[in-house]
């Protein structure tokens, strides 16, 4: 165990020994309740944009270049699954290899340890989008079960996460029985910016993007 932990915080490995520490203090955070599962998520509309969560986006729907980020992302099974999920085996991955591969070579060097790093990232995303292959079919049919017990257009929200039309948020929708529906949204207007605690009215659901179109609400 001793060994472990030494070889784990040695300086060829301290890189992947911090994203996984970062991973398993998030999901104490999941399990406690602080953070829900996609408070850190990928947003990618292979039309339009890439967004981190709600708290960072990169580009915009007419950004140069964009496209060939989504479809790396996507190629990831990002955007089908949470991203920290799909983080979650990267970080397991590259952990474990790392140490094996230190550990056969005898490597105590940080700047070998950092050559090495970059050629297991990389084989890590691949065994990451492997092995994560069957949490796409599941969160695809949770999802479905989430919009489907409830039919939320016509219905009043309130905004959660903020969002415009090309920014993802979220809204919940407060059934007649049960725990609130909580959507996926985007603003119905180019140019309404939608924000946190704001009341509006499902309009529309987006079948490409996968989302519910919403509009700015007053309440009498």
């Amino acid at each position: 165990m001793n060994e472990l932990l030494h070889a784990a915080v040695s300086p060829p490995n301290l890189a992947p020994t911090a994203l996984l520490v970062f991973v398993l203090l998030y999901w104490l955070t999941v399990i406690v309740g602080v953070l829900d599962l996609k408070t850190v998520d990928l947003d990618i509309d292979t039309h339009h944009d890439v967004h981190l969560g709600h708290h960072a986006s990169i580009g915009h729907p007419e950004a140069p270049g964009i496209s060939w980020l989504n479809h790396a992302l996507a190629f990831f099974n990002l955007g089908r699954i949470p991203l920290m999920v799909f983080l979650s085996f990267v970080a397991l991955a590259w952990w474990i290899s790392s140490l094996l591969l230190n550990y056969y070579l005898h490597n105590e060097s940080g700047l070998l340890g950092m050559v090495l790093l970059v050629p297991l990232l990389l084989g890590s995303l691949l065994v990451a989008k492997v092995l994560t292959l069957p949490f796409v079919q599941l969160f695809a049919a949770m999802e479905k079960e989430t919009d489907g017990g409830a039919q939320p257009l016509g219905k009043v929200c309130t905004v959660l996460l903020p969002t415009t039309a090309y920014r993802l948020g979220q809204a919940s929708v407060q059934p007649l029985n049960g725990a609130p529906l909580m959507l996926n949204v985007r603003a119905a207007s180019p140019t309404a910016e939608l924000r946190k605690g704001d009341t509006a009215l499902v309009i529309d659901f987006d079948a490409e993007r996968q989302c519910y179109l919403i509009e700015a609400y007053e309440m009498l």
